[in-house]
């Protein structure tokens, strides 16, 4: 029945909770080592919202976060990656079978061309259309960017005082007194 059905996480909730423990184990050993947690989401996937909240998008520093994937590939195999690495399908490993590209819909080479269009260039959702890209596939993008911008932000924090975090208490200089 429903009540049943409800008890049982689905395979993204149960990802998420994997994503969220992996963290968990990072940051106790970056506690234990003390050292800083490095993050290895790329620009395509914070940009389409492909990651889990306190799981691999938390980090201490993330070298890779400005890079489309293309890029990181084309930076891997300057470094010597091996071939079977970079040509494995993209994957969070969080359930059998799962891949990145599947689930979103379209190959990551497809969405960094489009995401470069609208985010660096700031061309238009229907410029993107007449340089030749499906039209569902540049809504869902679209889509994707506006519906995630919460993943690549801060939450929220109701102002009730004269200085609140993220809001008007945000420089170094604000700590002077």
């Amino acid at each position: 029945g429903y009540i049943e059905q409800e008890k049982v996480a689905s395979p993204l909730r149960r990802g998420n909770v994997y994503a969220r423990i992996r963290m968990i184990i990072l940051y106790d050993q970056s506690s234990a080592e003390a050292a800083l947690v490095v993050g290895t989401s790329n620009k395509t996937e914070s940009l389409l919202g492909y990651s889990t909240l306190f799981g691999d998008s938390a980090w201490a520093i993330n070298p890779l976060g400005d890079l489309y994937k293309r890029q990181v590939r084309q930076l891997s195999r300057a470094m010597g990656v091996p071939d079977s690495i970079l040509t494995k399908a993209p994957s969070a490993d969080l359930w059998l079978g799962q891949t990145d590209e599947e689930e979103l819909g379209m190959s990551y080479d497809e969405a960094d061309r489009m995401l470069h269009l609208l985010v660096d260039r700031r061309d238009r959702p229907e410029q993107v259309v007449q340089k030749g890209f499906d039209e569902t596939k540049v809504n869902a993008v679209v889509e994707r960017l506006v519906r995630y911008q919460f993943k690549r932000v801060p939450g929220p924090i109701p102002k009730l005082s004269t200085r609140t975090l993220n809001v008007d208490w945000l420089y170094s200089r604000d700590w002077q007194t």
